[in-house]
């Protein structure tokens, strides 16, 4: 099918989901509300577009989307399904072409020609060197632009890489997704470093503390040998409680980060674990979960345990079945809490099945392997260094005399 051909069918599926959006009392009455909420009611059909579509993209109704729920009455499912796997990230543009772009994504580092929906007139402000954040999909094996959202210029390279890995920390699979060579960088990843983690340890768990996880991550990534003796967790009351530090909220998230577990005063057990088929993680109040299994009455807050390991998604399917396999009456304790008489199977399909519809790797892996990480990570850790004192006359457009290379207005000159 010829591009244009392919233009006007997609074209016409987000017609006719805008249609859905208005003819379906359930979804309209949820619209209707969205416009209010974010103060929209009356906008013109332009501003109507950049709204519609973060809508149809990213709004649930009923745990589905609104594509997913159009697609049941959609004649065109085809086009309906390339846009549920459409791809939001950040790209840097390469190349302005005659009717698209050429884009390197930021997040999976692949390059991709992208045709445009509309006409390349609407994109005037759009130049080689900036940063968009849009959405991308494949209909046929070739690629279209069906939003940008927002552009940088070259001079936010710094903005634009940690939107990326904001991004990243939210979706660690949109690393390699639709990029076979990436994921098969993070598997000999995984290989490589269990092999060293089992070497350097003897095994492929370590029970410690929020006070000693990071000095223990951080000597196997650096290689240094960490004596371990010293570090156990000799928890005496267990319990479970919450802890901020452990959110990924936006703000200042990598800054926050990397102050690590040890951030948090009260000292809570971390377990250190190396899933050979997952890469590493390091799940906070693990022995504290497994306890419950072995005396539930004396773990304080022990519902609130399962059911944090249970919703929560950096704990994988895996890290249950380890305590699963480990503990004959898991599921009697389980179900025991939760009121419910679930088998396993149906216990982490039920609440893990985000592992079991995608191939999904440890997000502490998937930063290892991000070049947008590395980047952001060097940035954010370099030393602060003070405003060099400017002596001499400066043109506003002139270079820095501090060396940057960027002009006067964007580094020193600022404010």
């Amino acid at each position: 099918m010829p591009v244009l051909e392919k233009i006007t069918e997609i074209n016409d599926v987000l017609k006719d989901v805008f249609n859905y959006t208005q003819r379906n009392e359930t979804v309209k009455a949820d619209f209707d509300e969205y416009l209010a909420t974010i103060g929209s009611k009356n906008i013109s059909l332009n501003q109507m577009e950049k709204i519609f579509l973060p809508y149809i993209f990213e709004r649930r109704l009923n745990d589905k989307f609104i594509l997913e729920m159009y697609k049941e009455e959609a004649k065109n499912k085809e086009v309906v399904d390339s846009l549920i796997d459409a791809q939001a990230s950040i790209f840097e543009v390469k190349k302005i072409l005659k009717s698209g772009f050429e884009l390197y994504n930021l997040i999976n580092e692949k390059t991709y020609t992208v045709s445009s929906l509309t006409k390349m007139t609407n994109f005037r402000g759009v130049y080689s060197g900036q940063y968009i954040a849009g959405r991308i999909f494949n209909f046929q094996d070739e690629y279209f632009i069906v939003e940008i959202s927002s552009v940088l210029s070259h001079s936010q390279k710094t903005e634009a890489y940690r939107f990326a890995v904001m991004k990243l920390i939210q979706n660690p699979r949109a690393l390699y997704y639709d990029n076979p060579e990436k994921e098969q960088e993070v598997l000999n990843a995984i290989k490589e470093m269990y092999e060293k983690f089992n070497k350097a340890f003897n095994t492929d768990i370590i029970l410690t503390t929020n006070k000693h996880a990071d000095d223990i991550i951080g000597a196997f990534n650096e290689g240094e040998e960490i004596d371990l003796s010293d570090k156990g967790s000799n928890i005496e009351n267990y319990k479970f409680f919450h802890v901020k530090e452990l959110e990924n909220n936006y703000g200042n998230f990598l800054e926050n980060s990397m102050g690590g577990f040890a951030a948090h005063n009260e000292t809570y057990d971390v377990a250190v674990i190396f899933d050979k088929n997952k890469g590493l993680y390091a799940v906070p109040f693990y022995e504290t979960f497994c306890h419950i299994f072995e005396d539930k009455d004396s773990v304080e807050n022990a519902k609130q345990c399962i059911e944090y390991f249970l919703s929560n998604d950096s704990v994988p399917d895996t890290i249950l079945e380890r305590v699963y396999n480990k503990y004959p009456n898991f599921m009697e304790i389980v179900n025991g809490f939760l009121e419910t008489s679930y088998t396993f199977e149906e216990l982490v399909h039920k609440y893990k099945s985000e592992y079991f519809a995608h191939k999904l790797y440890s997000s502490a892996t998937v930063l290892f392997c991000s070049n947008a990480f590395s980047e952001v990570f060097d940035i954010i850790s370099a030393p602060k260094t003070e405003k060099p004192e400017i002596t001499q006359k400066v043109g506003r457009n002139e270079p820095c005399p501090c060396g940057s290379g960027k002009k006067f207005k964007n580094c020193c000159g600022k404010g």
